[in-house]
């Protein structure tokens, strides 16, 4: 989903600016005036690759967790929702989220609700996070709705965490494959190309084949490192387009094995979210746009998106869902179970928690499956270059027996 830079006046006519995610500038506008902010300039963000960006230090999910079960149980036990942040902000060793929480109490401070200060902060709390909030001022049960994020926050982490251990094993090792080919191709076959050289030796066709790629290596080095960098930055940027993030997120949910893996991912994601925004109070047309800009797929969020239109039109949401084909029939039925019952988000918490189990049993899976796999590549790549140097000298030494 873009980016959008935007300006305009708050309901005191101060001048109020800031970055949102929406998906064009009539959605952002109409969001922003919800808020009684009356939009003075809206630019979509251009694409920047920031090296300072990338080793800033965030917001973890355990500070944001721990916060949220802090915030609550002072809240619960009577503080002023100003005197509360001010002590969590003192206690935080993370300068950046301690930056922010004194900006939030002075906001509040000054007449902003609790839920529009968040909004300034968008990098920190989402818009299901803040949605959330409002829900909760409106509703009165602000320790709750915290408490309940904090749940929310620890499940996805969860989740998260654990695709995030099925992909590092094979990215590791790719890394230490392409690190040690690299070397043996620029260091260690130069030296048996000259040794070949000065015996005179023929050379079969596979030690010439490693000796011309070690040679290709080593005079274009500099532009295959400049190749790939670039390759990282265009497929960085071709991914922060409307149109490349859906091609890259249809490329990977057709995945073999991994494609399986992530849908189940966002099945648990969507009915999670969903599951704790109807469970908090709000109203379900909000808390499917909610839920669709934090699917973490393009491809989910657009069939989050269309269902959404569906319900909205009158149609149950489990049709909805098993109109747009991407949903399991198990979760449509059950889903449809929900609604008939009345325990639609109870049902959503059910589904959740099975896709959950689901994707830990598929990450185990997964990673016992690549681990044997994945020694066995690195081992016939490595070997195949060890035996292609070595054949001319097995030639050697018969000719000379």
């Amino acid at each position: 989903m873009p980016t959008f830079k935007y300006k305009g006046k708050n309901k005191v006519g101060n001048i109020v600016e800031g970055e949102r995610n929406a998906r064009s500038p009539k959605e952002l506008t109409a969001a922003l005036e919800k808020e009684q902010i009356q939009v003075l300039n809206i630019e979509r963000k251009k694409f920047e690759l920031k090296i300072g960006n990338l080793l800033q230090k965030g917001v973890n999910v355990r500070d944001l967790s721990v916060f949220n079960r802090q915030l609550s149980v002072m809240f619960n036990a009577g503080l002023p929702i100003t005197q509360g942040l001010g002590i969590l902000a003192t206690q935080q060793k993370n300068k950046y989220f301690q930056k922010a929480l004194l900006t939030i109490r002075k906001d509040v401070e000054g007449g902003a609700t609790f839920s529009n200060a968040l909004k300034k902060h968008p990098k920190i709390f989402n818009d299901l996070y803040t949605s959330m909030i409002q829900a909760g001022e409106a509703s009165g049960n602000l320790d709750t709705i915290l408490m309940r994020l904090s749940e929310y926050i620890e499940n996805i982490a969860k989740l998260t965490g654990k695709v995030k251990s099925a992909m590092a094993y094979p990215v590791i090792v790719l890394i230490i494959a392409v690190v040690l080919t690299s070397v043996i191709m620029t260091k260690v076959i130069p030296v048996f190309a000259n040794m070949f050289v000065n015996l005179g030796a023929s050379l079969p066709l596979p030690t010439q084949i490693v000796i011309n790629i070690s040679d290709f290596m080593i005079a274009n080095l500099p532009y295959l490192v400049i190749g790939a960098i670039g390759l990282v930055v265009a497929l960085k940027s071709y991914n922060s387009t409307y149109k490349g993030k859906r091609v890259l997120d249809k490329i990977k949910l057709k995945m073999p094995v991994f494609g399986v893996l992530l849908l189940k991912v966002g099945v648990a994601r969507v009915t999670r979210t969903l599951e704790t925004l109807l469970n908090s109070g709000v109203e379900i047309i909000e808390a499917m746009t909610i839920t669709a800009r934090t699917a973490g797929n393009s491809i989910v969020e657009d069939s989050v998106m269309k269902s959404r239109t569906a319900v909205q039109e009158g149609k149950p949401l489990g049709e909805a869902w098993e109109e747009s084909k991407l949903f399991p029939f198990m979760v449509t039925q059950m889903v449809s179970v929900g609604e008939q019952t009345g325990a639609l988000s109870g049902m959503l918490g059910k589904v959740a928690d099975f896709y959950d189990e689901e994707v830990e049993q598929a990450v185990d899976a997964l990673i016992s499956m690549m681990e044997p796999i994945l020694i066995l590549v690195l081992g016939l790549l490595v070997g195949g270059i060890v035996i292609a140097m070595y054949m001319p000298m097995f030639e050697l030494v018969g000719t000379l027996g």
